[in-house]
C-alpha cells in the first residue's frame, strides 16, 4: 500500500515531490529515505558526492538532503557542482557540526537550510516541506501578486520587480521578502522572521536574519530609495519608498 502523502506539494504532473538523500553513512541515508517515503515523497539515496551528481541528473530531485562531511567530493564541492546545473535546487545540509560559523558558512555556500546530527526525522521532514514551499512548488495554497510601492512579487512565477526592473533572488531571499511584503508597515522581529521563513527556531541565531536582510537590501535597493528599515531593538519594517516627484 502506498504511503499517505501528508505534504500538499506535488510536481506539475501531480506526482509526489522527489527527495535525494546523500550521506556516506549508508544506514543513515536509507533510514532517512525510508522515513521520507512514509511521509509520501519519492526518494533516492547516494553515498558520495559523485553518486549524488549522477542521481541528480537521473532522478531530477526537488530537494537534496546533503551531508557536508564526506570523503572525496565533500558536501560543499558537491553543492557547488549541483548549483552550476540547477542554481535554484533547494539543498538542506546535514552534518554533525553545530558551530554557528559552520551554519553560516553552509548558508553562504548556497544551502537553503541546515540541520545537525543527531536529528529528529519529523523535523527534517518539516524543513523539507518548508523548502518545497519556498521553491514555489505547486500546492492548493492560493497564490497572488504582492505589491508594496514600486516593488512587485509574483508568487506564481517567483518573479520580483522594482520599478519594473527584474530582481533576481534565491529561494530563501524570496521567502524573506514575501513575509515582509505580506506585512507592509509592520515591524517584524528577527524571531518572527526565523519562525516564518525557516519554520523552526534556528538556534536563536539572529545573525542569519541579518545576513539575508543585507542580501535583500543590496538587490532591492542598491542606488534606489530604501524600503527595508531597521527598527532598533525591535526588528525590520518594509515601507513603500517616497515618491521622488
Amino acid at each position: 500500500m502506498s504511503p499517505q502523502n501528508d505534504s500538499p506539494y506535488v510536481r506539475p504532473d501531480g506526482t509526489p515531490a522527489r527527495i535525494l538523500v546523500v550521506d556516506d553513512e549508508v544506514f543513515l541515508a536509507d533510514l532517512l529515505a525510508a522515513a521520507l517515503r512514509h511521509t509520501g515523497w519519492e526518494t533516492r539515496t547516494a553515498s558520495n558526492g559523485w553518486e549524488a551528481l549522477d542521481a541528480a541528473d537521473e532522478f531530477d530531485p526537488d530537494v537534496v538532503v546533503l551531508d557536508i562531511q564526506m570523503p572525496g567530493l565533500d558536501g560543499m564541492e558537491t553543492l557547488e557542482r549541483l548549483r552550476k546545473k540547477r542554481p535554484h535546487l533547494p539543498v538542506l545540509f546535514l552534518t554533525a557540526r553545530d558551530a554557528v560559523a559552520d551554519r553560516v558558512a553552509g548558508l553562504r555556500a548556497g544551502a537553503d537550510d541546515y540541520v545537525t546530527k543527531p536529528f529528529d526525522l519529523d523535523e527534517v521532514a518539516a524543513r523539507i516541506d518548508a523548502l518545497l514551499r519556498r521553491s514555489g512548488m505547486a500546492s492548493q495554497t492560493v497564490r497572488h501578486v504582492l505589491t508594496v510601492g514600486d516593488l512587485v512579487l509574483d508568487e506564481d512565477s517567483h518573479d520580483v520587480t522594482r520599478a519594473g526592473e527584474p530582481v533576481l533572488l534565491t529561494n530563501t531571499e524570496f521567502e524573506v521578502l514575501r513575509y515582509l511584503m505580506e506585512n507592509p508597515n509592520i515591524v517584524l522581529s528577527k524571531a518572527q522572521i526565523l519562525d516564518r521563513v525557516w519554520s523552526y527556531d534556528f538556534g536563536g541565531q539572529a545573525n542569519v536574519v541579518e545576513l539575508y536582510i543585507s542580501y535583500l537590501r543590496k538587490k532591492i535597493e542598491g542606488d534606489r530609495p530604501a524600503m527595508i528599515h531597521t527598527v532598533r531593538g525591535a526588528g525590520y519594517i518594509l515601507r513603500p519608498a517616497p515618491d521622488p516627484s
